[in-house]
């Protein structure tokens, strides 16, 4: 077990395959949801994930801020359907957010959740800033964090 971390000039070719090919099953094809999951923000995040007997187990990127009032953003957050239920999505968020806050010092994270997984990122002290809305026929939720890094 070994966690990977990269930004997108530093990963291969194969990882980069894996990554999508991990996301699509989970994201588009689990929960029947078409959707364009190759949505340009690949190349300005760090992909951050968990290797188990050499399989993506979890994996998240934490994306730059799209200009100078954006936030950074944890995003496509997933737990492969093999590995759930071990505490891989805690132990990931947790890299995560010491990454943004201790090593890059920012001052608040944003997310935006499917609705059912609130309750698990609220545990992370993020706080929700929308009402639930639909995006692609499931329920999400915008949230923040305020962090001391900043």
């Amino acid at each position: 077990m070994r966690w990977v971390r990269k930004s997108f000039d530093e990963l291969s070719k194969e990882e980069l395959y894996r990554i999508l090919m991990t996301r699509v099953a989970v994201f588009v094809v689990e929960q029947a949801c078409p959707y364009p999951e190759v949505d340009g923000r690949d190349q300005d995040s760090l992909h951050l994930w968990l290797e188990v007997d050499g399989e993506i187990a979890a994996y998240c990127r934490i994306i730059s801020p799209e200009n100078v009032d954006g936030h950074y953003t944890i995003g496509r957050v997933l737990v492969t359907e093999d590995h759930r239920g071990k505490g891989y999505a805690r132990a990931m968020m947790t890299e995560a957010v010491r990454v943004l806050e201790e090593e890059w010092k920012v001052g608040r994270i944003f997310l935006h959740g499917q609705e059912h997984l609130r309750h698990f990122y609220g545990s992370f002290g993020f706080e929700e800033i929308s009402d639930v809305y639909l995006e692609d026929g499931i329920p999400h939720v915008d949230m923040i964090k305020q962090t001391a890094g900043g």
